[in-house]
C-alpha cells in the first residue's frame, strides 16, 4: 500500500471547497486562497498556531524575527518622518495591521509614541486621528487572481476539484473578482503562456485602510515590483507557497496549512494613497529606508556596540544587507495631513 500523500487537502478542506466552488466544482485562484488562508475554521492565517521564527513548525521569518532591533529601527525611521512634518511622535498612535499573535513589531520596545496596538487578522478595521499606521508583509498575503496568456488571450487560472484532488484550471477571464476589483487594461497580443499575477486584493485593501478617518504616516514594509515589472520580468508570475522554510511552487498543496504569497504591485499601492489624499508614495529598499531616515539611531548603535559579533550588530545585518534582508524587501512610505 502507497503511503498517503502528506499535501492532499484534509476532508474538511475538500467539504469547504465543495460547498464555495457549487456544482461546477471549480472557483478562480483568488477565491482559493482566499479560502486557503482566511477561511474562520480551517484558513492558514485563522489557525491557533505559531508561523513565524525559526523554531520547528514554523513556516517562515521575518524582519520581526531578527528581535526587539527591527522595532528599534521602525520607532527611530517614523520618529524622523514624522518630526520631518514638524510634528512629535507623542501625538500619533502607532496602530500594526496583521502582526502575528505575540510577534507585533513593537513587542518589547520602547517606544515613542502616545499608544500602541495591534489589529489582527479578522478583526475590523478601526483607524481614527493622528496615527502611524504599520505593516510587515501584511500586502503579499492578501489573494491574488492568476492569468495566463494563451492562444491570442488572457486565461484565468482557478482550481478544480477532480476525484478528489485540486487541479490547476483555465477558465474565461470575468472582469470582476473576489474582492470586487475589476481587472487592469492588458496588453493583446503578449507573450505566449506568460503568467501574469496580479495582487488586486492588496490594492483593495489599501485603499480601505486609506478610507479611514485618519492622518498621518503610513509605512509598509513588503516586497512587490511595479507594473511594467510585473508585466515584463516574471514570465511565471510570482506567486508562491511557503511551508517549514522551504519556498516552492505547489499552490495546491496541503490547503490551509501553508503560507501562499504574491508579490504587491507598488504602483497599486502608491496610487490606492494618492487617491486619498496623501502626498506621493515613497518606495525605497528596506536598506536604504533605515539608512536615510534612522542614520542617527544606527551612528549610536555602531558606537555603542564595539564588538562585531554582538548579537544586536548581528540583527543589523540580517535587516540591512542586501545579500539578507535588506534588499529583499522595500518599505512604502507616505503622509496624509489632517483634513
Amino acid at each position: 500500500m502507497s503511503a498517503p500523500d502528506a499535501t492532499a487537502p484534509s476532508p474538511a478542506f475538500l467539504e469547504r471547497f465543495r460547498a464555495r466552488a457549487g456544482d461546477g466544482g471549480v472557483m478562480p485562484f483568488d477565491r482559493f486562497m482566499d479560502l486557503a488562508l482566511y477561511d474562520p475554521a480551517l484558513g492558514y492565517y485563522r489557525r491557533d498556531r505559531v508561523r513565524v521564527g525559526r523554531a520547528p513548525g514554523t513556516d517562515f521569518h521575518t524582519a520581526s524575527s531578527v528581535g526587539p532591533v527591527f522595532g528599534e529601527l521602525v520607532c527611530a525611521a517614523a520618529g524622523a518622518l514624522i518630526a520631518r512634518r514638524r510634528a512629535r511622535p507623542a501625538d500619533f498612535a502607532f496602530v500594526e495591521i496583521g502582526a502575528e499573535p505575540g510577534s507585533g513589531v513593537l513587542a518589547g520596545v520602547a517606544h515613542p509614541f502616545a499608544a500602541a496596538r495591534e489589529i489582527r487578522i479578522g478583526e475590523p478595521l478601526d483607524l481614527s486621528g493622528p496615527c502611524v499606521v504599520f505593516s510587515n508583509e501584511l500586502f503579499d498575503a492578501q489573494p491574488c487572481r492568476r492569468l495566463v496568456f494563451r492562444g491570442g488571450a488572457w486565461r484565468e487560472l482557478g482550481v478544480a476539484l477532480r476525484t478528489g484532488r485540486l487541479v490547476e484550471t483555465e477558465m474565461a477571464a470575468t472582469q470582476s473578482g473576489a474582492d470586487g476589483d475589476g481587472l487592469p487594461v492588458l496588453p493583446v497580443p503578449w507573450h505566449e503562456n506568460y503568467r501574469l499575477d496580479l495582487p488586486l486584493a492588496a490594492a483593495g485593501l489599501a485603499r480601505r485602510i486609506a478610507a479611514q478617518p485618519w492622518s498621518g504616516l503610513f509605512l509598509a514594509f513588503d516586497y512587490g515590483k511595479t507594473w511594467p515589472e510585473l508585466l515584463e520580468d516574471t514570465p511565471a508570475g510570482t506567486a508562491r507557497a511557503y511551508y517549514r522554510h522551504r519556498q516552492h511552487n505547489d499552490l495546491l498543496a496541503r490547503p490551509g496549512e501553508q503560507d501562499l504569497t504574491c508579490h504587491v504591485c507598488w504602483d497599486w499601492l502608491s496610487g490606492a494613497l494618492r487617491s486619498a489624499r496623501f502626498a506621493p508614495p515613497v518606495v525605497e529598499r528596506q536598506e536604504a529606508f533605515f539608512i536615510h531616515h534612522a542614520a542617527d539611531w544606527l551612528a549610536a548603535q555602531a558606537s555603542g556596540e564595539p564588538t562585531a559579533t554582538s548579537p544586536r550588530k548581528l540583527a543589523l545585518m540580517q535587516l540591512l544587507h542586501p545579500g539578507n534582508l535588506g534588499q529583499k524587501f522595500q518599505a512604502l512610505h507616505a503622509w496624509r495631513e489632517s483634513s
